[in-house]
């Protein structure tokens, strides 16, 4: 595979090369074909939609959105629901796929603008790398060898800083039946990453949960799911009382980044400051 950076589209403005990237981080949304469907005890569609909705009336100003995969929950018509949600949203939307996805679906119904699946895109003094981490009918990720080539080669092409996106974890979560089922390959990933002083932050979905902690100066980072959420340092699976979450990520000209969960607890939008700072 070969990473490319897709149109821009029309009508967009994109952030100059001395101003800040803001960016609204979502993912799992789990959706299915059913709108009203539930995932342990959570209305996926709707609980996604009154993340954006909070979002957006809560002053982000996001000059885009990532959304880390399974954005269905094995049932590819979801897909039309979430092109729905964001087919007006006015920026860009990029999108890598999760287990739960199918990807082949994802990009048919997702290939019109705004929204990306894969490759990478340039936002003021950032590069935007989304990587594909999937295995077809299995939990866990892998990093297939012509995706490690089109990363090392998109993070080669360019002087700008960089952000890499995955769906599955690249290190432990301290959590024995998550990290069975992480990217097997991380020392691959790693090794290609490591030749790249740009790289400032990887953040993923999957886990469920947030995360956040550095290797090597570089910000690593989970952002929990728009419904329900996995108990953090759980030997076995078990689901957490947390409501849903976004990130905000603020990606500076200078190379450094700020970034802060927002849990919808009751409708109050607390920030988890334990999860989010300056760096």
């Amino acid at each position: 595979m070969r990473f490319t950076r897709k149109p821009r589209a029309s009508g967009v403005d994109f952030p100059a090369m001395n101003t800040d990237v803001r960016l609204l981080h979502i993912s799992d949304p789990h959706l299915f074909a059913n709108p009203q469907a539930s995932l342990r005890g959570v209305q996926t569609l709707a609980s996604m939609q009154r993340v954006l909705a909070y979002a957006n009336s809560h002053r982000l100003n996001a000059d885009a959105l990532l959304c880390t995969g399974d954005i269905v929950n094995d049932e590819p018509e979801g897909y039309a629901h979430f092109a729905r949600a964001l087919a007006g949203y006015g920026k860009p939307v990029y999108l890598v796929p999760g287990n739960h996805d199918d990807p082949a679906r994802m990009r048919s119904a997702l290939s019109k603008p705004p929204f990306q699946v894969g490759g990478y895109a340039d936002l003021g003094a950032w590069r935007i790398v989304l990587v594909d981490s999937c295995v077809p009918g299995r939990a866990g990720g892998r990093i297939s060898d012509a995706e490690l080539r089109a990363l090392d080669a998109a993070l080669t092409g360019s002087d700008r800083y960089a952000m890499v996106c995955v769906h599955h974890h690249p290190v432990s979560m301290s959590s024995r039946w998550l990290d069975r089922i992480g990217i097997e390959n991380a020392d691959e990933l790693f090794q290609v990453l490591d030749s790249h002083p740009q790289l400032r932050a990887i953040t993923w979905g999957h886990v469920h949960q947030c995360f956040d902690a550095r290797r090597h100066g570089v910000r690593l980072l989970a952002t929990p799911s728009t419904c329900a959420q996995f108990l953090p340092l759980s030997n076995d699976f078990e689901v957490d009382s947390r409501p849903p979450a976004y990130r905000r990520i603020s990606l500076h000209a200078d190379g450094t980044l700020a970034t802060e969960v927002v849990w919808l607890e009751a409708l109050s939008g607390a920030v988890d400051k334990a999860c989010g700072q300056s760096a």
